[in-house]
């Protein structure tokens, strides 16, 4: 028992390094989206149109800025709490639109990777950035009360 404590008061020390891993893992898994976007914004339009998104060219806009901004500020460690709020909203919008009536699994375009995402973010959004990134370099980790 003295064993498993020892280990888990040594995962502390740890923390850090695992909330620079999810911010790049995210980071990199909004940038292929994001660049898909951005080469042929036109195409997301339509598509966001053929699945009934209200005013599909703006919101092509406001999901390509998203993800774009989000890959930017996450790899950074910038304002990591605020960007998760703006890519937390866009996975629901994905689930509901697209992955849900798909069912879970990934293999199958689920919703079981932008849930994953949720997640992640969700910890962002808990934990805030740590200590590699610039919003601790900036003091911009902390909540205020």
């Amino acid at each position: 028992m003295k064993k498993i404590q020892e280990i888990i008061n040594r995962s502390y020390k740890i923390q850090d390094f695992v909330l620079l891993a999810l911010r790049l893992v995210l980071a990199y898994g909004f940038f292929n989206p994001a660049m898909m976007k951005v080469k042929d914004i036109g195409s997301i339009a339509d598509w966001f149109e053929s699945i009934n998104i209200p005013l599909p060219l703006l919101n092509a806009y406001l999901a390509t800025g998203t993800e774009l901004l989000g890959v930017i500020l996450l790899t950074l460690g910038l304002l990591t709490r605020w960007i998760s709020i703006p890519l937390i909203i866009t996975m629901i919008v994905a689930i509901v639109t697209v992955h849900w009536e798909n069912g879970f699994e990934a293999g199958d375009n689920g919703f079981e990777i932008p849930l994953y995402y949720i997640l992640m973010l969700l910890t962002l959004l808990s934990f805030g950035a740590g200590k590699y990134s610039l919003d601790q370099f900036l003091k911009l980790n902390r909540i205020k009360n």
